[in-house]
């Protein structure tokens, strides 16, 4: 149940207006009474709801009296106080981040065999969004079957789509390869989306051809995350496996290359 404290008031300020909301106008000394609170913290509990615009006071009276601020105009500024704390706090989140970029080192390259696995389809998409991320100088993406999740309007696309324009912003060299039957399933948004921050970047090319059987992306030719179909629904990811192994890397660069170069060229 949503209370006043939800919106940054303590108990005594909360207890305090809702009472003067009973019985403006009304005194410090009486207010102490009907809201329950302490006679020594009534003036510091009103001189707090003065000043966040939540009551208003008569200092001509003697004694002085109070009202309460109507509830409508009351939240508003509760509401705009709590908004501006949070821009505040995201400026300073940012400002955290960026001062942080500059001094954390990225880890050394693993030159051992490495792998790791996010299950689930939510775990995969995010786990293929930081590889993207992680690319230095060239993606190689193929897609043999239009995974859901993966198109997802509202959730998926955009962050791969962004982070994929952001590698292109960085200088890395992207080849997106697709089965040929995919291109009339993709959402209108996400067609959208790629002409308007991908396709006319010189550094993305697209094709599409018949001879793609699986889904997978390699990274700088030396990392490997391949998507893992759900065994019972094909168009749902199960999981994805991110695999560092150079030989195995070369293999699969091997492989894609002349398929490439049998696929055509893409325009959406």
């Amino acid at each position: 149940m949503a209370t006043l404290r939800d919106l940054g008031l303590s108990e005594y300020e909360a207890r305090a207006y809702r009472s003067l909301l009973e019985h403006s106008p009304t005194t410090a000394k009486e207010l102490s009474r009907t809201s329950d609170v302490p006679m020594g913290r009534i003036y510091d509990v009103l001189n707090s709801l003065e000043q966040n615009g939540l009551a208003r006071s008569q200092s001509a009276s003697r004694p002085k009296k109070y009202v309460a601020v109507e509830p409508d105009a009351a939240l508003d500024r509760l509401l705009a106080d709590r908004r501006q704390e949070l821009a505040e706090k995201a400026d300073q989140y940012e400002a955290i981040v960026e001062e942080l970029s500059g001094e954390l080192q990225s880890p050394p390259p693993v030159d051992e065999t490495f792998w790791t696995a996010a299950v689930g389809p939510t775990e995969a998409v995010e786990l293929l969004v930081e590889r993207i991320a992680a690319a230095d100088r060239s993606i190689v993406m193929v897609l043999s079957t239009y995974t859901e999740q993966f198109f997802d309007v509202e959730d998926a696309s955009p962050l791969i789509l962004d982070e994929l324009a952001a590698a292109l912003d960085r200088g890395v060299e992207i080849r997106l390869l697709m089965l040929s039957d995919l291109v009339v399933k993709f959402p209108e948004t996400v067609g959208e989306r790629y002409r308007t921050s991908l396709a006319e970047h010189e550094r993305f090319a697209v094709r599409t051809g018949e001879d793609v059987s699986s889904t997978f992306a390699l990274v700088d030719e030396g990392e490997v995350a391949i998507e893992v179909p759900h065994p019972l629904q094909r168009q749902e990811a199960f999981a994805m496996i991110d695999l560092k192994d150079q030989e195995f890397a070369d293999e699969v660069r091997a492989e894609f290359e002349p398929r490439w170069r049998a696929a055509s060229e893409f325009s959406l």
